[in-house]
C-alpha cells in the first residue's frame, strides 16, 4: 500500500458542488464535484503513486451522490486508478438530526427555528421535513418550519410562514455545508400587509470548520483501516447507496411475487457467475431493498460532532 495518502471530497448541492467546502478543509484535501474532475483527480494521484481516499460529502440527504461517486470510481481503468477507497459517506441522516439539534441548543428557545438547505429531488426534501419534526419534538422551540434555496418554500416564505405562526424572531438553521442567505428587503416586501416583519438571524454553520476536519479525518482513518483488515475499498457498497432512495412499490391485495436480486461472487477458475436469489413479498406490502456488504456490521459511524 502506497504510504502517501490524499483525501477527495466529493461535493454534491450540500456544498455547492464544492464552493462551500473549500475554505473549511486542510489544505491537502482535493474539494472536487463529482464526474469528470473526480476522474481527473483519481487518475492525477494514482500518476504520484498515493493512495486516494474518496469521501462523499453528503448529511445523510444525498445517497445518489454515494452511489455516482462509486460509479465514477468503477469507470477509471484499473491501470489509471492506483489504490482506491471509498469511505462512508460524511454524516447520516441520524448524524444530521444530533448536528441539527446541537446547534438548535445555542439558538434562543424564544425563536422560531427554519431549517434551510439547497433543495434536492423530491425525497431528499421530503426527508429534511421528516428531520425537522425530530428536532422539534426534542427540543424545546415552538416552531420549527423548513424552507429550500431555490426550491419551495423558499426562505422568504419559510420566514412568512414562521410569523403567522406567532413567531416574534426567526433563526435560519443549516442543513447543509452551505450557509442561507438572510432573505432581504425585496423578500420582506413580500409578506403581506398588516403582518409585522420580525428579526431573522443566521444560526450556524451547521458544524465547525475543526468538527469537520475531525469527522472528515475519522471517515479517511476508518475507510483505511476497512482496506487494510477486511480488503474492502468500498465501492461495491457504494454502489447500492441509493437503492432505498426514492420509490417504493406495492402489490395489489393477491398479486404478491417473487424478486430476484443477483449476487455476484468469483471461484477459482477463470470466470465468474451470478446466482439468482428469489425472496416473496406478501401481497398489498411496500417494499424496498437493501444487501448489505459483510463488513457493514462493524463500519458504523463513529462521530456525532
Amino acid at each position: 500500500m502506497a504510504e502517501s495518502v490524499a483525501v477527495i471530497a466529493v461535493c454534491g448541492h450540500e456544498a455547492a458542488h464544492g464552493q462551500a467546502l473549500a475554505p473549511l478543509v486542510d489544505a491537502g484535501v482535493s474539494v472536487v464535484p463529482n464526474g469528470r474532475a473526480l476522474f481527473r483527480s483519481i487518475t492525477e494521484h494514482a500518476r504520484r503513486g498515493e493512495e486516494a481516499v474518496v469521501v462523499p460529502m453528503t448529511l445523510g440527504r444525498d445517497p445518489e451522490l454515494v452511489a455516482d461517486t462509486a460509479r465514477t470510481l468503477r469507470a477509471v481503468p484499473a491501470a489509471e486508478r492506483g489504490t482506491v477507497v471509498l469511505a462512508e459517506p460524511f454524516g447520516t441522516a441520524q448524524h444530521l438530526t444530533g448536528w441539527l439539534r446541537a446547534a438548535a441548543g445555542r439558538v434562543p428557545e424564544g425563536s422560531a427555528l427554519l431549517v434551510t438547505a439547497p433543495s434536492g429531488d423530491p425525497f431528499e426534501d421530503a426527508e429534511l421535513y421528516r428531520i425537522a419534526a425530530l428536532v422539534r419534538r426534542h427540543g424545546p422551540h415552538p416552531f420549527v418550519e423548513v424552507a429550500f434555496s431555490g426550491g419551495d418554500p423558499d426562505l422568504a416564505e419559510g420566514v412568512r410562514r414562521c410569523r403567522l405562526l406567532g413567531a416574534r424572531r426567526v433563526a435560519l438553521l443549516p442543513a447543509a455545508f452551505v450557509l442561507p442567505d438572510v432573505p432581504g428587503p425585496a423578500d420582506v416586501d413580500r409578506i403581506p400587509a398588516g403582518v409585522d416583519r420580525i428579526p431573522v438571524d443566521r444560526a450556524g454553520p451547521l458544524l465547525s470548520a475543526s468538527a469537520l476536519r475531525r469527522v472528515l479525518t475519522e471517515r479517511v482513518t476508518d475507510a483505511r483501516r476497512r482496506l487494510r483488515e477486511h480488503g474492502d475499498d468500498g465501492i461495491g457498497a457504494g454502489l447500492t447507496a441509493a437503492d432505498n432512495h426514492g420509490h417504493s412499490h406495492t402489490h395489489p391485495p393477491g398479486e404478491g411475487h417473487s424478486h430476484s436480486h443477483s449476487h455476484g461472487h468469483t471461484h477459482e477458475h477463470a470466470h465468474s457467475h451470478e446466482h439468482a436469489h428469489p425472496h416473496e413479498h406478501a401481497p398489498g406490502t411496500a417494499h424496498r431493498h437493501h444487501h448489505p456488504s459483510a463488513d457493514e456490521a462493524d463500519r458504523a459511524t463513529r462521530s456525532i460532532a
